[in-house]
């Protein structure tokens, strides 16, 4: 089993900047890919970035160029480098990793962008 635990939400002024972490433990080494997603109110859960164990990384669109995501050595926590924030990046965001049986995901935290 693998448990991710997010942390970084709050409240933003639109055009700032937030960065979230994602820990992980348990059986990391199972872990091939890990991303986040986010789901805005009344609005499915959609994919925003993700990066491969060899450090490939990949962005919807919808945030290509204002978010990054990375990880640390040890590459047991992922972080999301957002910025240029907008009202349209609201939503709870999740980490999730996937193993080759199966998807992971943290509790979520609240990204709130708002003047």
């Amino acid at each position: 089993q693998v448990q991710f635990v997010e942390s970084g939400g709050g409240l933003v002024q639109p055009g700032g900047s937030l960065r979230l972490s994602c820990a992980a433990s348990g059986n990391i080494s199972s872990i091939y890919f890990r991303s986040w997603y986010r789901q805005a109110p009344g609005k499915e859960r959609e994919f925003a970035a993700g990066i491969t164990r060899a450090g490939y990384t990949n962005y919807a669109d919808s945030v290509k160029g204002r978010f990054t995501i990375s990880r640390d050595n040890t590459e047991n926590t992922i972080y999301l480098q957002m910025d240029s924030l907008q009202p349209d990046d609201t939503a709870v965001y999740y980490c999730n990793g996937l193993s080759t049986t199966q998807a992971f995901w943290g509790q979520g935290t609240q990204v709130t962008v708002s003047s």
